[in-house]
């Protein structure tokens, strides 16, 4: 009936625009489902998107675009907010900077949901301040499979609202843990919605577990050192220290996100390190501002959806008055990292450095479980305290590696070309056969999680062995050349020990197997051969026979040893089949 009565009036020729405007308006209720109910709900999958259909339909400075497929069978939604009313992003990237707001990649937590409904809402009724320099645009639900699945009990020990989405999407993985390696439907979608928009600052909204606080609002930005740059300091000399300064103006306190490795707040926390394969930690491979608010789990669902309207608002207004700065950062650290010799990556918590922070909490105590008898974890909220507690937010690298000039890339690694082609990595072919001098990666040694992890069985603590070798070339293979856009990306996706590696999210796996071995009771011959025509091997062997006992005892071990000295081992089998080209 509403889309009947838009169609008409649109058809009529009206001398007052304004009056068809009123008209429309008095026909739709944009009173959201968490509003109507009190604070108490959060509205279905159906509800959210049929009210931005409509808001879209009433007011011209709102547009609403499709993209894609999810693991659920239905589409991703871009929700764009334009003062000018002008939705052509390369255009509006000229004198705009765009902020992107991502809600539901856990449906269970809803806040964001609600919150950014009642801020489209605002902006185009223009009851809010309305940014001059910046356009807001959202996906109103991420996982649309987890928002399907509702239920009103997996989020155990969240209070509020009565009934909300699964974690899980449509086929069980975790949205934010999926931005690298691209499992899912959703994420390759994603892709597609990151890169038209080109956001200058993204928002992911959550709400957290862990310890209880005073605290309802907390923010998680991206970890500044990771980032590095100009975008890095800008993000913790300025940026969350005025996100913090505005909150306080509307006596809204908040936090950075509570990430205790003790047991309690109070011992000290440190920041989270948002790898790539979180959504923030792969929007800051794009020079992209990235944070994640996190409501508290305990406070009433009204006060968590109402402190995350006012964060967006705040985030509106600072990304609108510091637009040409952070336009200009961001070209700047794309230009400047594309320069840089090393690659510095494995970022770990740099304990000799750390920050005092005002922390308001309760206290704990340790009581007897009437339940299992064993000690226990209690927060007394009656009483609260504001204490300096210790804040490791310094974090160093572990690893550096120098930056080549481009990769090489065999035709037969599609899964891997693919995703470099959906982020827009350019990449040449080559157009005939040959032979080059390279750099090549041996895996020396990796560990292997023991249990399934997102759909994967991931790798960490990798070692590599480098040497320069001439490897065939064929036509069709590609070069990836470094100096791009999309160089962070390309580092932190093919660089084998980078913690979110392609090679770590388990790609090449098939290189960690050896595919062709021997019949040691025919090898016993060629083995002695060997030995005799290669004295240095013998001398080697022999060596390696008296100084390890087991070794020694193990005369299988011994005529493998022999094998993979020689001609007859595969080079592929532990060969990383990604090659460097240095400068």
């Amino acid at each position: 009936m509403k889309k009947i009565l838009v169609l008409l009036i649109a058809g009529l020729s009206l001398s007052s625009c304004d009056f068809s405007n009123y008209i429309l308006e008095q026909d739709y209720d944009f009173t959201t489902t968490f509003e109507k109910s009190g604070g108490t709900e959060t509205g279905t999958y159906t509800e959210v998107i049929d009210f931005y259909e409509d808001l879209a339909a009433v007011y011209p400075s709102i547009d609403l675009q499709i993209f894609g497929e999810t693991d659920s069978g239905k589409p991703l939604h871009l929700m764009v907010y334009s003062r000018d009313k002008n939705f052509d992003f390369k255009k509006l990237r000229e004198d705009h900077t765009v902020i992107l707001i991502n809600n539901g990649i856990h449906p269970g937590e809803s806040d964001g949901i609600d919150a950014t409904m009642m801020l489209f809402r605002d902006l185009a009724q223009d009851s809010i301040v309305l940014p001059e320099n910046t356009v807001i645009a959202t996906i109103p639900i991420y996982n649309v499979g987890g928002a399907l699945n509702r239920n009103s009990f997996s989020r155990t020990n969240q209070n509020g609202p009565k009934s909300y989405g699964f974690r899980g999407n449509a086929r069980n993985f975790d949205l934010n843990r999926d931005f690298i390696k691209a499992d899912t439907r959703n994420t390759r979608t994603f892709y597609e919605i990151f890169h038209h928009v080109n956001p200058d600052v993204f928002i992911d909204t959550h709400v957290s577990n862990g310890a209880d606080y005073q605290y309802t609002l907390t923010h998680l930005f991206t970890q500044h050192d990771q980032m590095g740059g100009q975008l890095g300091k800008y993000i913790k000399t300025d940026l969350r220290p005025a996100l913090e300064k505005a909150l306080a103006k509307k006596k809204w306190d908040i936090t950075p996100y509570v990430n205790v490795f003790g047991d309690v707040p109070e011992k000290g926390f440190s920041q989270f390190l948002d790898t790539p394969r979180y959504s923030t930690g792969y929007t800051s491979l794009w020079n992209t501002l990235g944070m994640m608010i996190e409501t508290h789990m305990l406070k009433p669902y009204d006060q968590r959806v109402r402190g995350t309207y006012e964060i967006l608002r705040s985030m509106i207004d600072i990304t609108d008055e510091d637009s040409q700065l952070i336009k200009k950062l961001r070209a700047q650290d794309f230009k400047e990292f594309q320069a840089k010799r090393s690659y510095a990556f494995g970022f770990q918590v740099d304990s000799t450095q750390t920050s005092g922070l005002q922390f308001k909490g309760y206290e704990a105590e340790r009581l007897p479980s009437e339940v299992t008898g064993f000690e226990r974890l209690k927060y007394d909220t009656s009483k609260p305290f504001n204490r300096e507690v210790t804040y490791y937010d310094s974090f160093k690298p572990s690893k550096e590696v120098a930056m080549p000039q481009g990769y090489i890339i065999p035709q037969g690694w599609w899964p891997v070309l693919e995703l470099l082609d959906l982020n827009k990595v350019k990449m040449l072919p080559f157009e005939k056969d040959t032979t080059m001098l390279v750099e090549v990666y041996r895996i020396e040694n990796y560990e292997t999680r023991q249990n399934a992890y997102e759909g994967h069985y991931p790798h960490s603590n990798v070692a590599v062995e480098s040497s320069m070798q001439k490897v065939d070339i064929r036509k069709g293979d590609f070069f990836v050349p470094v100096k791009q856009r999309a160089a962070k990306y390309i580092m932190a996706t093919l660089e084998p020990q980078a913690p979110d590696s392609f090679f770590s999210w388990n790609f090449f796996d098939s290189v960690l197997q050896q595919k062709e071995g021997f019949s040691p009771y025919v090898f016993e011959e060629v083995a002695r051969e060997i030995l005799d025509d290669y004295p240095e091997i013998e001398d080697e062997f022999m060596a390696l026979k008296e100084s390890d006992e087991e070794f020694a005892s193990n005369w299988y071990a011994q005529l493998d040893w022999i094998h993979k000295k020689s001609e007859h081992y595969e080079t592929s089998h532990l060969r990383y089949p990604i090659f460097r080209v240095n400068r």
